[in-house]
């Protein structure tokens, strides 16, 4: 009886245990076709090599070559096998899977453990993937915790032992993974923290990298020192354990120690490294191999712009300096008072009110419509479309030099020279010297009313500083792959031309003069120094531009919401600013006197009187150099049709008039006359 109840437990069992046995065949089987389908498609080794898939790494320089700040993925040497240093081996080996060399890619020791650990804890707190997994889960697969990726994961790793040999995927595994701070293998990680190659790390140096794997942000050096040096003493514990180094060799190891690279600055840099990087989308193609971008930053200027906007800016009121060389290399830029508090650029980005710092362009464009610094002009009230401007000590002075006027800021010698020479004519003045915004042409914008960058009151006084020349700023002077492989390379252009020499000199003559013995007094340095000061309405805006020994400098404060700030003015902490910046930033440049005494142009040279009243001595010619017949006595005076007159029968100074005057080249088609000058250099200007 016994047999036969038996009989149907039997042959229960034996169908469970076929069923079960078929189902472990079907599934190695289907293991096996997976894996198979994972070698085929798995990528070469030296597409693996590439890193290709973890972004673009660009590491940014200073003007000394040290690296500011670098953005994305960092890529050290790609190191092979037999130039791992084997303390790192073994240090990654003992703390990451210490049964690498003998599991075919998967741990099943490891595995029952794991599941042992969440039977009886009731939660995964430990880990068992391999580093051939950990590898397979960093090219291939996301950090997602489900099991179906775990699967994946598995069967990839499978794959890769069978692809590759073991000294192949602990290579790729230690060129690959990431051990925080936006460093991408040991190589990386090495130059990053310790400041030279892997092939030179030491015992305690190997422990820091290997505990970084398992919590890269948390036992990061660059987040948590302590807790970086700390971990390193458990990898060295376990390289004991694991036979991987004496007891000895372990006590002589000293992660407490070790040296860390302090991380870069990352407060005023950031707003020079916010204007540049944008840029390279128009100077190169390459946006999968790193880059290393070369930059005109002097790291010096930028310390003392940061301390001199902080220590003069008002309290509630923000800063911004940009200091430029000759030729428009950025050496500073300060955006505001602090890039953690405010990553708004107020160097490239804000546009606000210039003042007085704007009449820059009033008297370039009467300079070159040929009024002389020693001009007489008339200090008077003036009404103009219903405007009437006032001086700021509600004062008149009568006829002053055009050199004094400037020195002392007086608005009404400024809004009269701009009624002579046409708004339009000082409008465009400013936009030929670089001023990007929109500037508007009523009579009240002499006094510096439409809004303005101060990087671009930076490029225009630099201009007047390179005689005329134009200036540029640029911030990058090359860009290179990681091998050095030029992929663009600056290069300036002094072939533009603003304003002839001597009108740039008699510009440095009038703006030395503001800072000898006018509004910029406080901004003078012990050598010779050319500037403006800027102050707008309520005291909205200060600003002093000036420049010295080759370097422009332009400062501007003022409230983000464009609220009065009790006292400021241009002459007052943007001159003292800028006084306590370049005063130190040309320390160690040669002094350069400035070239005020230029030869002028002919006809500047020849007696007024004659050029109006007397018949020219020479051969007229016309704008081709062919002779011109000389006009019949009898016939009516030519007019030429683009001449404006006014009520009074008097030509207006506008854009066509200045065309004359300068000689500046006109279309073939149109008659050219003689060029006319008024009588007497010392004539006032009314």
């Amino acid at each position: 009886m016994a047999s036969k109840a038996s009989s149907p437990l039997r042959r229960a069992f034996v169908t469970i245990f076929k069923t079960a046995l078929y189902a472990l065949i079907a599934a190695l089987i289907a293991l096996v076709v997976a894996v198979a389908v994972a070698m085929n498609s798995l990528p070469s080794y030296q597409e693996l090599v590439r890193r290709d898939d973890l972004g673009q790494m660009i590491r940014v320089h200073a003007a000394d070559n040290s690296v500011i700040v670098s953005l994305g993925p960092s890529f050290g040497q790609w190191l092979p096998y037999d130039r791992i240093p084997p303390v790192m081996r073994l240090a990654m080996v003992s703390v990451e899977d210490r049964r690498f060399w003998s599991h075919p890619g998967v741990d099943p020791l490891g595995m029952a453990r794991a599941v042992s650990v969440r039977a009886t804890k009731g939660s995964w707190r430990q880990g068992a993937s391999t580093i051939t997994q950990q590898l397979a889960r960093n090219i291939f697969l996301t950090n997602s915790r489900t099991f179906g990726r775990k699967i994946r994961e598995g069967i990839l790793a499978l794959a890769l032992e069978r692809r590759f040999s073991k000294k192949q995927i602990l290579e790729l595994y230690l060129n690959r993974v990431y051990f925080g701070g936006g460093a991408y293998g040991i190589d990386a990680a090495s130059r990053r923290f310790f400041g030279h190659s892997a092939q030179q790390l030491s015992l305690s140096e190997a422990a820091i990298i290997a505990g970084l794997v398992k919590a890269p942000s948390n036992y990061s050096p660059t987040a948590d020192t302590e807790a970086a040096k700390s971990r390193a003493g458990v990898v060295i514990d376990l390289m004991v354990r694991n036979g991987a180094i004496t007891p000895a060799q372990a006590a002589a190891a000293a992660p407490s120690a070790v040296k860390l690279v302090p991380s870069p600055k990352q407060n005023s840099v950031r707003y020079f490294t916010d204007w540049v990087l944008p840029q390279l989308d128009t100077m190169i193609d390459e946006t999968v191999e790193p880059i290393e971008v070369w930059t005109t930053l002097d790291l010096g200027m930028q310390k003392l712009g940061d301390d001199a906007i902080n220590a003069n800016t008002p309290a509630g009121a923000q800063g911004a300096l940009v200091a430029l060389d000759r030729d428009g290399a950025v050496r500073a830029m300060v955006g505001g008072r602090d890039y953690v508090t405010s990553i708004y650029n107020r160097a490239t980005q804000a546009n606000r009110q210039p003042g007085s710092a704007f009449k820059l362009f009033v008297y370039l464009s009467a300079l070159e419509a040929g009024v002389r610094p020693d001009s007489k002009v008339l200090d008077a009230p003036i009404t103009i479309g219903g405007w009437s401007p006032r001086n700021s000590n509600r004062t008149f002075s009568g006829q002053v030099t055009l050199r004094e006027a400037f020195a002392r800021s007086i608005n009404t010698v400024s809004a009269r020279l701009g009624q002579q020479v046409g708004f339009r004519t000082v409008a465009d003045m400013a936009q030929r010297f670089g001023i990007t915004s929109k500037v508007e042409t009523n009579p009240s914008m002499v006094l510096g009313t439409s809004n303005v960058r101060v990087i671009d009151m930076a490029r225009a006084f630099a201009a007047i500083s390179r005689k005329g020349v134009a200036v540029v700023p640029y911030g990058i002077t090359r860009v290179t792959t990681a091998n050095g492989t030029i992929l663009y390379r600056h290069e300036d252009d002094e072939s533009r031309v603003l304003a002839a020499p001597w009108v740039a000199a008699e510009m440095t003559d009038l703006l030395q003069t503001a800072v000898l013995t006018g509004t910029g007094r406080a901004a003078q340095i012990g050598r010779p120094v050319a500037g403006k000061t800027g102050t707008t309405s309520s005291n909205k805006d200060g600003w002093f531009i000036g420049f010295s020994s080759g370097v422009t400098t332009a400062v501007w404060m003022g409230r983000d919401d464009n609220g009065p700030v009790p006292g400021l003015q241009g002459g007052h902490a943007p001159a003292k600013a800028f006084h306590d910046f370049m005063i130190r930033a040309v320390a160690r440049r040669p002094v350069e006197k400035f070239d005020v005494k230029v030869t002028l142009p002919d006809w500047e040279m020849e007696p007024d009187e004659e050029a109006w009243t007397q018949a020219p001595d020479e051969m007229m010619v016309d704008a081709d150099g062919n002779p011109v017949r000389p006009a019949d006595p009898a016939a009516p005076p030519f007019e030429d049709p683009t001449t404006t007159r006014r009520d009074d029968g008097e030509e207006q100074m506008d854009q066509q008039w200045l065309d004359r005057v300068i000689n500046r080249p006109r279309p073939p088609s149109q008659p050219r006359e003689p060029v006319q000058r008024r009588s007497d250099p010392s004539e006032p200007v009314q």
